[in-house]
Parts: structure tokens; C-alpha cells; sequence
């Protein structure tokens, strides 16, 4: 008797395959494109899900990170490795950089996070951009679970929940105007679990802080926040060294850690399985303003 064969795909096959159809509809439909890649885990994912995509040729579009200059150095040199191991074009849209040339302003309270809108915009502008892939994820936070997976901006770069455009069976309407663009997000349908299961089975490289080490940290709002010349000390608070490891990963004034003794991505996916907190939730300040904090961004242009 001849065996039979099983050819459903798994989940993770699944959400790959989607990944990369989007990716490609992208490339045929949109004149110029450009990846928004920070170094972080989803970031790496959503670079690695490209460069399948369009393989042996190379990933046909730029990728460009916003960098606020209080970046984790292990997050930049991992993004280093991967732009020189595919051979990309980068480009780094510096927050410094739009201060100093009055493009934003920096009065002192505003986070760097939210200082990126405007560097954000100014880079897509400036190049003529007409699509941006973010690593953006439904699960993240409630505002990224209105997104469709092309999300409209109009020609001042700013996102309207109540304007989007339906996507039935996978149908994407990319049609935009002079001055507009889109922002794509792949990774739309895969949750936080599913991104490190990817990871373990492609074995993907990503920065030494998503794994446990030790470092100095402050306890802050409830947030463990690493030490350094980035951050000062209030009235009371201490320096500590703890065993700790990093969910997401972003301006280090505001990017928190968990104490975790996870030191292999099997350990992490065993720890991420029984969470209760998404990764922002738990670990990212800027979150924490209001309620509507991310919508707000969101709708000024954020990523």
C-alpha cells in the first residue's frame, strides 16, 4: 500500500508564506520601496523572510534604520553584520541629525522615540519612498491591532484608524497619490511565540541581549532600565546587578529588561509560552504616557 503523504503546512510555514507573497506583491506593485530595519528581533525576521523571498537574487530595496542615538551598541552591530553579510544599501536616518538641522526639536522633554516621527517622515520624503515594511505585530499592543497589512498614510505621513482599506482574501489595495505612501507589515498575523520558534528553527542571528547576562540596572516606574552614562539617577534610586535579558529592544532611556535566566532561545520560547504581558507592555516606557499612547504616535506617522 502506498504511504500517505501529509502536505498541509505547518503554522509556521504558513505565516512564512504569507510573509513572503507580501513581500513580493510589494516589490511588483510599488516604485520604490524600503525596509525599516532597527537590528531588533523582528526586524531580523522580517529582513530574513526577504532575502527568502527574493532568493539567489538580492533583496531589491534599501533597508534604513531611524537611529535615536541611545541605541543598544549590541543591537547596532548585529544590524551591521546582517546589511554586510546580504550586501544592502543602508541608510541611517540620525535623530541627531534632524535636531541639529531643525527638522525636529528637541525641548529637552520629548523622548527620543517620539523625536523618530519626524526624522521618520523626513527620511521617506527625502528619498522619495513609496512603501516602508515595518516589523509592526497585531499582538503587540492594542493601537498595531487596527493596522491591515497595508496601512495608508497620507501626504503629511499620518495614519487614520477609521481609513482603512479592506483586505478580503488577502487582497491588497496599494493605489496611493502623490505624497503618500504605505506601510507594510508582514509579520501582521505572527505573535511574539511565533517569531521565536522562527528564530530556533532558522537559526537566526540577532542581538546578545535577548539572551540572559548580566547587567547593571535601575529600578524605575517599575521598570528595569539599564545603567549608564545615557541615564540619570533620581533621588533614591541605586544601581544593581542583576541576571536579566531584553523582549524588545529600542531607546535604551526607555527600553526596560525582565530578570530571566534564559540563555537559549528554547529556554526563551519555554519563558514567552507562559507570559501574560506583551514584550511593549512589559519593557517599553514610552508606552506607559496613556492610554492611547501608541495610537497617538501612530497617528502622527511612528512606525
Amino acid at each position: 500500500m502506498t504511504p500517505m503523504h501529509d502536505y498541509r503546512l505547518s503554522q509556521l510555514d504558513q505565516l512564512e508564506a504569507e510573509s513572503i507573497h507580501i513581500f513580493r506583491e510589494v516589490a511588483a506593485e510599488f516604485e520604490k520601496p524600503v525596509l525599516l530595519f532597527s537590528g531588533g528581533k523582528d526586524s531580523i525576521v522580517m529582513l530574513r523572510l526577504a532575502e527568502k523571498a527574493f532568493y539567489p537574487a538580492r533583496v531589491p530595496f534599501p533597508v534604513m534604520q531611524v537611529d535615536t542615538g541611545f541605541d543598544f551598541p549590541e543591537v547596532l552591530q548585529t544590524r551591521d553584520h546582517w546589511v554586510e553579510r546580504l550586501g544592502l544599501r543602508m541608510i541611517v536616518a540620525s535623530v541627531d541629525q534632524a535636531i541639529a538641522d531643525g527638522i525636529v526639536v528637541d525641548d529637552g522633554k520629548t523622548s527620543r522615540n517620539r523625536l523618530q516621527i519626524g526624522t521618520l517622515l523626513h527620511a521617506i520624503e527625502e528619498h522619495g519612498f513609496t512603501a516602508a515594511f515595518g516589523g509592526g505585530r497585531r499582538d503587540e499592543e492594542k493601537a498595531r491591532a487596527k493596522e491591515r497589512v497595508y496601512s495608508h498614510r497620507d501626504e503629511f505621513g499620518q495614519w487614520d484608524p477609521k481609513m482603512q482599506r479592506p483586505e478580503l482574501w488577502s487582497l491588497y489595495n496599494g493605489r496611493i497619490s502623490g505624497g503618500e505612501h504605505m506601510r507594510i507589515f508582514p509579520l501582521s498575523n505572527w505573535t511574539e511565540l511565533d517569531i521565536w520558534h522562527y528564530i530556533h528553527r532558522e537559526k537566526i542571528e540577532i542581538p546578545s541581549i535577548y539572551f540572559a547576562h548580566k547587567r547593571e540596572i535601575v529600578e524605575r516606574d517599575g521598570m528595569l532600565l539599564s545603567a549608564g552614562d545615557h541615564l540619570t539617577l533620581k533621588s533614591g534610586e541605586t544601581v544593581e546587578e542583576r541576571l536579566v535579558r531584553f523582549r524588545t529592544v529600542g531607546d535604551m532611556t526607555l527600553t526596560g529588561c525582565v530578570d530571566s535566566a534564559a540563555a537559549t532561545t528554547g529556554e526563551i520560547i519555554d519563558e514567552i509560552a507562559i507570559a501574560r504581558v506583551t514584550e511593549r507592555g512589559a519593557t517599553r516606557g514610552d508606552d506607559r504616557f496613556s492610554e492611547a499612547a501608541m495610537e497617538d504616535r501612530k497617528k502622527e506617522g511612528y512606525f
